[in-house]
């Protein structure tokens, strides 16, 4: 007698949905798998647009998420396992505008003379927030600046954008885990900066950007497809679903009810939806969308406390204009080197002349950010899109290397270091007349928190004749609050009423955590960890296997008593 299946739906196919499926995937025998997403494509916020090749010098951008951090392991290892490789690039970012305001990583500034005392004393309140990071888990940003004596000006001009800028948490930066900001520069799996006590960021850190990412989405799916044991339900949307305690052998616990969808717009909502409405029986539930979608999903359905710890998520709405309006820019940020702006008091530092020396032929940042004059804790940020994703300088939507066809093995031992950037060819096209131009620049400026923010908003100046595209994003808070009333929580919420919950908004707005968090729900329901041999990607996830589910990796596949 076979073995009889258990079925699992999962609702959302983003990075945490994606996941998911693709580790029920790998045990066709044990699990028939559901997938359901509301749009007509998989990748949640991971999506691509195309662009005019002959105005900007590429044919498409990935205008959801650029890149990451190389410590993202998980990420990369996944998308090497499809055939895709990441391209390294050197983060180099412009805070403020003008003496009083501008400050970088490529090169020291008048302000960070300006702050140098405050700087000095930064390093070693890390180490006291690391050492005590429990409490300071629970205490905002703002009121960690305001602890320690810290100029509010600090905090307005160095800390707060460069919080805002690396984790997406925007105008609510103030309020914030102070925890988060000294992982920024402490935790080996999430550092990016390395601390400098007389310049305050000590490096140009290498990023990796990524491939075309609706490739990368529609290369996964056809692959978790492959094994024969997933059915992917796009344009569907899940309306509502029932969950029952019942152990009768006939009768699946969970029904799911789902109807198709035209589409989801720009304004993430649904158009044309079908009345007609199908239903689904199911075993178990992995809900790999937000937070509150969920609850809406669940209805009254929804636990007490699923109410309360999921109802505790707080998200705002952003919107992105994805333009070439090259006026705007140098309006609001320092977009080339300026000896005026460079620290006139490092005559003697031969590390600062060095910097100055590379930053006057090489200053190209990639990251923009600005304070909003009346208001220094709220913030504008912008990409350069021609300087941060690869295909602008000739780059394979593959990625260096990439061949877009999954490897034969479902994993990597090691992470693949990709090879340097190409060198960006010559940056003009030639018109019908024979005459040469500059190709223009492609920018992305995100105004954020609409409800709380947009009378501040300087969007109506971008000239609209440059606009590529105009998209809005949901997004979520990190408060403090967030981790004292949701993160630590969640071990208690999953398995409970046959229903996990995947998703960065689990712990931190991040692909990898997204990417993790799916392994990990199909991982509590049996399914195979794919990366098992890597040391690297099994530390994050263990890390997060233990703060999501209160768990450990099986004996066979850990060494010590954790992993």
């Amino acid at each position: 007698m076979s073995k009889r299946r258990k079925r699992v739906a999962v609702i959302g196919a983003g990075a945490a949905g994606m996941s998911a499926a693709y580790a029920l995937s790998l045990s066709p025998d044990d699990f028939d798998v559901s997938l359901f997403e509301r749009s007509d494509h998989t990748g949640g916020m991971a999506t691509s647009t195309d662009i005019d090749h002959n105005k900007y010098n590429a044919s498409y951008i990935n205008d959801g998420v650029q890149g990451a951090s190389p410590v993202f392991s998980n990420t990369f290892t996944m998308f090497e396992t499809l055939g895709f490789f990441s391209s390294k690039v050197g983060m180099q970012c412009s805070f403020g505008k003008g003496q009083d305001q501008f400050w970088s990583n490529v090169f020291p500034t008048q302000v960070i003379d300006k702050y140098q005392s405050d700087i000095k004393r930064f390093g070693k309140v890390l180490n006291i927030i690391k050492a005590f990071e429990p409490i300071f888990a629970l205490i905002s940003v703002q009121d960690m600046l305001s602890l320690f004596r810290f100029s509010p000006e600090f905090g307005e001009t160095i800390v707060f954008p460069l919080v805002a800028l690396f984790f997406g948490t925007g105008n609510q930066t103030p309020f914030i885990s102070s925890a988060i900001l000294e992982r920024v520069f402490k935790d080996p799996s999430m550092r990016l900066f390395e601390y400098s006590p007389t310049s305050f960021l000590a490096t140009i850190p290498t990023m990796l950007a990524f491939p075309r990412l609706s490739l990368v989405y529609s290369t996964w799916a056809t692959h978790i497809l492959s094994t024969g044991n997933t059915t992917i339900h796009l344009s569907h949307e899940v309306t509502s679903i029932q969950r029952s305690s019942s152990s009768h052998k006939s009768e699946k616990p969970v029904k799911v009810w789902a109807r198709k969808v035209s589409k989801v717009d720009l304004g993430q909502m649904v158009v044309d939806p079908e009345e007609e409405e199908v239903v689904g029986e199911f075993d178990e539930l992995i809900f790999a969308t937000d937070a509150d979608a969920a609850l809406k999903i669940l209805g009254h359905g929804a636990s007490w406390f699923e109410s309360k710890v999921l109802g505790n998520v707080k998200y705002l709405w952003d919107v992105t204009v994805t333009h070439s309006d090259e006026a705007y820019m140098r309006k609001y940020y320092e977009t080339s080197y300026s000896s005026k702006l460079a620290s006139d008091k490092r005559d003697s530092d031969e590390e600062a002349q060095r910097q100055f020396e590379f930053a006057q032929d090489n200053f190209n940042p990639l990251y923009y950010i600005r304070s909003y004059p009346d208001d220094k804790k709220k913030v504008e940020m912008s990409f350069d899109l021609t300087h941060y994703q690869p295909q602008f300088d000739g780059e394979s939507e593959f990625g260096p290397g990439g061949t877009g066809r999954p490897s034969t093995s479902s994993s990597s031992s090691t992470l693949a270091s990709p090879p340097p950037r190409r060198s960006k060819e010559k940056d003009s096209t030639t018109s019908t007349d024979g005459s040469s131009h500059p190709h223009k620049h492609v920018y992305q400026t995100i105004f954020l928190d609409r409800d709380g923010s947009s009378e501040k908003w300087s969007k109506e100046e971008i000239d609209p004749h440059e606009v590529v595209l105009t998209k809005w994003w949901k997004q979520q808070s990190h408060r403090w609050q967030h981790y004292g009333g949701t993160v630590p929580w969640m071990w208690l919420l999953n398995g409970s009423n046959h229903t996990r919950f995947a998703g960065a908004w689990t712990v931190l707005n991040m692909h990898e955590i997204g990417i993790v968090s799916g392994f990990a729900a199909a991982y509590k329901l049996g399914a195979k960890y794919p990366f098992a041999d890597n040391a690297d990607c099994k530390r994050m996830f263990a890390l997060y296997l233990g703060l999501g589910h209160l768990s450990r990796l099986r004996k066979e596949d850990r060494e010590g008593f954790f992993m």
